[in-house]
């Protein structure tokens, strides 16, 4: 089946010597991993691997034969050009970071438009503006609404929020976070996330990063912190 879509690259990884196997979410099938063979054989194939950094928006043309295993390209270009995210370090780390959390856990075998539109409109907004320092920690919160997970705000006045329900309760137990946590939390479920209005520590970033971790770890299987989170620390929190 000739399918033509967008795609953005979740992760590239080298296969023996010359080949890629590279695993997309693409607007019209969802989840979708393509082999490149001799990707790395000529140097006109060398300048398409520059396709598939991490979080490349795509726009592809490939032959689709649905049996559950590797498809093909047929033709690839980059539909969305990023202006500063390949030259800024901060935003590259950021993307880098993503990209390793959307590959462990989107599993979407099937479309979803939705899902797609607010992981290209997220980038795009990342490529274009400056004041990304909470970037990250919004986009997380704001993909929760996508997984199913998103947190019940009907009683956001109350004192403690329960990582395992998903909401806000009057007295604090084991699933709970502390009062602490939860004004910092509140914060960003309250602030539109596209506007970056809120101003925190590097302690503070680091506390929140961490509770959107144990938030995921609740309602995700097998989720696993990613290992780049480290790296990212060192070069941005």
């Amino acid at each position: 089946m000739q399918v033509k879509t967008r795609a953005i690259v979740l992760s590239a990884l080298r296969y023996q010597e010359k080949s890629l196997i590279v695993k997309c979410f693409t607007q019209s099938q969802g989840i979708v991993s393509y082999f490149v063979p001799s990707a790395f054989s000529s140097k006109k194939n060398s300048q398409r691997i520059a396709y598939f950094q991490p979080l490349s928006i795509l726009e592809i043309e490939a032959n689709h034969k649905n049996k559950g295993g590797l498809e093909y390209f047929k033709e690839v270009k980059i539909a969305v050009p990023y202006q500063t995210i390949p030259f800024d370090v901060v935003k590259g780390t950021i993307v880098l970071f993503l990209a390793e959390i959307l590959h462990t856990i989107i599993r979407e075998e099937e479309a979803n438009d939705s899902l797609y539109i607010f992981f290209e409109t997220s980038l795009t907004w990342l490529d274009t503006h400056d004041n990304i320092a909470n970037f990250h920690l919004f986009f997380l919160i704001e993909l929760s609404k996508f997984l199913g997970f998103y947190p019940d705000l009907n009683c956001i006045n109350l004192p403690f929020f329960d990582l395992v329900e998903g909401n806000f309760v009057s007295f604090p137990s084991s699933n709970t976070l502390d009062e602490i946590g939860t004004l910092l939390f509140k914060q960003f479920l309250v602030t539109k996330w596209h506007s970056n209005d809120i101003y925190i520590s590097r302690d503070q970033r680091t506390l929140i990063l961490n509770l959107i971790f144990k938030y995921y770890n609740c309602h995700i299987d097998g989720f696993i912190k990613p290992k780049s989170v480290e790296i990212f620390r060192t070069v941005f929190l």
